[in-house]
C-alpha cells in the first residue's frame, strides 16, 4: 500500500490531502483539517451514456457517528440526507460541473463522507476541493483543480477556514470556490456589510486559496491516472452554417418579442421552418438543428446586449416594471403579491410559538429553529405539466439564499418572541425567483408585523462578455441567465450587504468588473427598496389578528417546578382553565401564547401567584383576611398573605386590632422581613405617606 499525501499550509492551518489508503477502487482523497476528516470518492462509467444530458450527480453525508453521536427518533440511522448536506452537495456541484467538456456523457459520481468531525473545523469546504481532487485523480477530462475556503471576518480580521464559534462570532462569512487564476463560485452572509468589505474577502478567499490548488497539482502528478483522450464530436459546419443562415432573418424578428412565451414560441417556429425548407436533408438530424439555432440564438442575443439592447428590450440598468400588492390574503398573518416583469410570487409570514419552532437533531445536538423560509417553485410557474417530487435541490438551496438574507435583520426573540415562518410560492418565473422570495418575504414580515431592523432587498446580476467588452445586467431574465456568463444575486437594506451568491461559467472576473457588478447591484437593489417602501413604509405596529399574543414572563430557575407540578398537573391545569399554550425555558423564561389577551392575563396571573416570593422593605396593597388578638393577616397575593403584628398597625397604641381594621379592609402594607421559614412580618404603620407609584398591587 502506497499512501501518498500532500499538505497545504494556509495561515497557521494545515490541510492534508491523502490517495492510496481508503477507498481505492474510487478516485479517492482524504482530507484533514485538525481532527475533521472527509473522504471523498470519485467514480465514473466505463463507457459514454447516450443521453441528452450529462450524468453527473454529487452527494455528501455528514455522519452522526463522526462526531461520537448516535441519531435521535426511532431508526437509529441516517435516512434521506439533511438539509444542510443537500446545501453542501451544491457548494461541490456548483463549481465543477461548468469544468466538463459540454459533450461529456461519461456517468460520473462524487461522493463525500465525514469520517471525523471535531465539531469545529466544517467539514463542506473540505468536501468541496475532495470533489476537485478526487477528479484530478481520475480519467475524466476535467478543466480543474478548484479550491472550495471559507473566510469569515472577526473583530475586523479575515480569517481562514474559521472555526465555528469564530464563524458564530463574525459579521460577514464568504465561501469561495477558486481556481488558480479566479473565482468561479460563492456563498456569503453578511450583517449590512459595504460591497469594499464584500470584495476584500472574496480577494482574500482567493489568495488563500493557491496552496490548495497547488496541493492537488502535485498530488496529480504523483499519483493521478491517464486522462481519457477528449475530442469533441465533428460538427458539420458547412451544415451548421446553412441552418443559420436560413433562421437568421427570422431569428432577429423573434428575439425582438418582449413576452417570454411569445418569444420562445417563435424561436421553435424559426427552427420547424428552417427544418421544413430543409426537406429530407433534415432527415435524423434534429439534434445538429436545434444545436444550430441555439447557437445563433445565443451569438444574436449576446451581440445585441453589448451592444445596449437586451432581450426585452431593457438598458443594461434597467429594471423590469415592479407591482406590489401588501396584504392580498386576510387570514395569513402577512401576505404580499411581488411582481418584476414576468417573475411573481405569493409570500406569506405565519407567526407562531415556541412550540411550533422546528427541532432539529443535528451533529452538534439539538436545535430549536425559530426562523424558516419556504421557497415552492411549481411546474405551472413556467407554464410546464410535470411531476412535482417533493422539494428539489434547487428550492432547498433558493429558500436557503432567501433566508440568509433575511436573517440578519429579524429582532431578537426577547423582544419578538415568536417563530417566524416564511412561504414563497413562486407563481411566475422569468429570472430572479429567489429574489421575489427576499423582496416578499421582508414585505410579508413587515406586513405581519414583525419588527425587523430594516428591510431588505434582492437582485439578480448578469454578464455578458465577448473579448475585451462585456456587459453588467441588472435584473436578469431567464434566458440572459442562460445564454450569459455569470449568475450573480445581491441581497442588502440600505446600509450594506447581507447575502451573496454567484455562479461564473466563464474563466477570470477582473476586480473591476466586480465591482461594477456589486456597485450596479446597490443601486438596483436602492431602487428595488424604494418600490417596495412606497408600499410598506415600516413594519405594522401591532401583528395580525389571528395571530397567535405572546407574552413572556420570567421567574427564578427554582420556581420552574411550582408551575409544573408533580408530573406536569399544574401546567396542564393552567392550559386548560384558560386556554394558554405555555412554553417554559430552563433559564426561567416562560412564554404564555393566545389570541385572547385575557386569558393570557388570567394566566400570568396563576404563575405570578404560583411563583410570587414577596421582597423586603416593598410596599404592597393587602386586603385583610383574618383579624387575630395580636394582629391581622393581609393577603398582598391570591394565597401569599403576613402578619401585621398588633404594635405595627398605628404609630400610637391600640388595645384592639378591630380598632383599626375589619375584614375585608385595603390596606398598604411593608414587608419588614421574612423568616427562615418563609413567614413574612408586614407593618401597616411603616407605609403611612408611601408615594402610591411605589405600591404594588398584585391581588388581580
Amino acid at each position: 500500500m502506497e499512501v501518498i499525501r500532500e499538505i497545504a499550509k494556509i495561515g497557521d492551518k494545515e490541510i492534508i490531502l491523502e490517495t492510496g489508503k481508503i477507498a481505492k477502487q474510487a478516485n479517492s482523497v482524504v482530507l484533514t483539517l485538525g481532527e475533521t476528516v472527509v473522504l471523498v470518492a470519485v467514480t465514473m462509467s466505463r463507457e459514454p451514456k447516450n443521453l441528452p444530458f450529462m450524468p453527473l450527480t454529487v452527494e455528501f453525508r455528514d455522519a452522526n457517528a463522526a462526531a461520537g453521536k448516535i441519531p435521535g427518533g426511532y431508526f437509529k440511522r441516517e435516512g434521506r440526507p439533511t438539509e444542510k448536506e443537500i446545501l453542501t452537495c451544491r457548494l461541490s456541484d456548483r463549481p465543477i460541473r461548468p469544468l466538463f467538456p459540454k459533450s461529456y456523457r461519461y456517468d460520473t459520481q462524487v461522493i463525500g463522507s465525514v469520517l471525523s468531525n471535531d465539531l469545529q473545523n466544517e467539514p463542506d469546504v473540505l468536501a468541496m476541493t475532495g470533489a476537485s481532487a478526487g477528479l484530478m485523480l481520475s480519467p475524466a477530462p476535467w478543466a480543474g483543480p478548484v479550491a472550495g475556503i471559507r473566510v469569515a471576518r472577526v473583530g475586523g480580521k479575515l480569517i481562514a477556514f474559521p472555526t465555528f464559534d469564530e464563524i458564530e462570532a463574525s459579521d460577514l462569512t464568504v465561501i469561495v470556490s477558486c481556481t488558480r487564476d479566479e473565482i468561479v463560485m460563492v456563498e456569503a452572509g453578511a450583517k449590512q456589510v459595504s460591497e469594499s468589505d464584500m470584495i476584500d474577502a472574496l480577494m482574500f478567499a482567493k489568495d488563500q486559496s493557491l496552496p490548495l490548488i497547488e496541493a492537488q497539482e502535485r498530488l496529480q502528478k504523483r499519483a493521478g491516472k491517464p486522462k481519457i483522450e477528449w475530442k469533441d464530436p465533428e460538427i458539420d459546419q458547412e451544415f451548421r452554417t446553412n441552418v443559420m443562415d436560413r433562421a437568421r432573418a427570422d431569428m432577429t424578428a423573434a428575439l425582438e418579442i418582449l413576452g417570454k412565451h411569445e418569444r420562445h414560441s417563435a424561436i421553435a417556429a424559426v427552427k420547424d421552418k428552417v427544418a421544413a425548407e430543409l426537406g429530407d436533408a433534415a432527415a435524423g438530424r434534429e439534434e445538429e438543428i436545434s444545436s444550430a439555432i441555439g447557437k445563433l440564438e445565443k451569438q444574436l442575443v449576446r451581440k445585441s446586449t453589448i451592444a445596449g439592447r437586451r432581450v426585452d428590450g431593457r438598458k443594461t440598468t434597467d429594471i423590469r416594471p415592479i407591482y406590489i400588492e401588501v396584504h392580498p390574503l386576510t387570514r395569513p398573518h402577512g401576505s404580499v403579491l411581488f411582481q418584476r416583469g414576468e417573475t411573481q410570487a405569493i409570500t406569506t409570514t405565519t407567526l407562531g410559538t415556541e412550540r411550533d419552532a422546528q427541532r432539529l437533531d443535528t451533529i452538534r445536538g439539538d436545535v430549536n429553529n425559530t426562523f424558516l423560509l419556504h421557497y415552492n417553485f411549481p411546474p405551472y410557474c413556467v407554464g410546464e405539466a410535470r411531476p412535482m417530487r417533493g422539494t428539489s435541490r434547487r428550492e432547498i438551496g433558493h429558500g436557503a439564499l432567501a433566508h440568509r438574507a433575511l436573517e440578519g435583520v429579524l429582532p431578537d426573540s426577547e423582544t419578538f418572541p415568536y417563530t417566524i415562518r416564511i412561504v414563497s410560492d413562486t407563481t411566475e418565473s422569468n429570472g430572479s425567483s429567489s429574489m421575489a422570495a427576499v423582496c416578499g418575504g421582508c414585505l410579508s414580515m413587515m406586513d405581519a408585523g414583525v419588527p425587523i431592523t430594516a428591510p431588505v432587498a434582492g437582485i439578480a446580476m448578469g454578464l455578458i462578455q465577448e473579448g475585451d467588452q462585456f456587459a453588467v445586467l441588472s435584473d436578469i431574465l431567464g434566458d440572459e441567465d442562460h445564454l450569459g456568463d455569470m449568475d450573480f444575486k445581491c441581497c442588502g437594506t440600505a446600509e450594506g450587504i447581507t447575502a451573496l451568491q454567484m455562479d461564473m461559467k466563464i474563466h477570470g472576473l477582473p476586480r473591476e468588473v466586480l465591482e461594477q457588478a456589486l456597485e450596479q447591484a446597490r443601486v438596483g437593489r436602492l431602487y428595488i427598496l424604494g418600490k417596495m417602501l412606497e408600499q410598506l413604509a415600516e413594519p405594522r405596529p401591532d401583528i395580525s389578528q389571528y395571530a397567535p399574543r405572546v407574552e413572556t414572563v420570567w421567574v427564578k430557575i427554582d420556581k420552574i417546578r411550582s408551575i409544573i407540578g408533580p408530573g406536569g398537573k399544574v401546567i396542564r391545569g393552567i392550559t386548560e382553565q384558560t386556554g394558554v399554550v405555555i412554553n417554559i425555558n430552563d433559564d426561567g423564561r416562560v412564554t404564555l401564547a393566545s389570541a385572547d389577551m385575557k386569558a393570557i392575563d388570567r394566566a400570568k396571573a396563576i404563575i405570578e401567584g404560583l411563583t410570587f416570593e414577596a421582597e423586603p422593605g416593598q410596599y404592597y396593597n393587602g386586603v385583610v383576611k383574618r383579624i387575630v388578638d395580636f394582629g391581622a393577616f393581609v393577603e398582598i397575593m391570591p394565597g401569599t398573605d403576613g402578619l401585621v403584628h398588633i404594635s405595627e398597625l398605628e404609630n400610637r397604641r391600640i388595645d384592639n386590632v378591630t380598632d383599626v381594621l375589619s375584614e375585608g379592609d385595603d390596606c398598604i402594607v411593608k414587608v419588614v422581613n421574612i423568616d427562615d421559614t418563609g413567614r413574612i412580618r408586614l407593618s401597616r404603620k411603616q407605609a403611612f405617606g408611601v408615594d402610591p407609584d411605589e405600591v404594588l398591587n398584585l391581588r388581580g
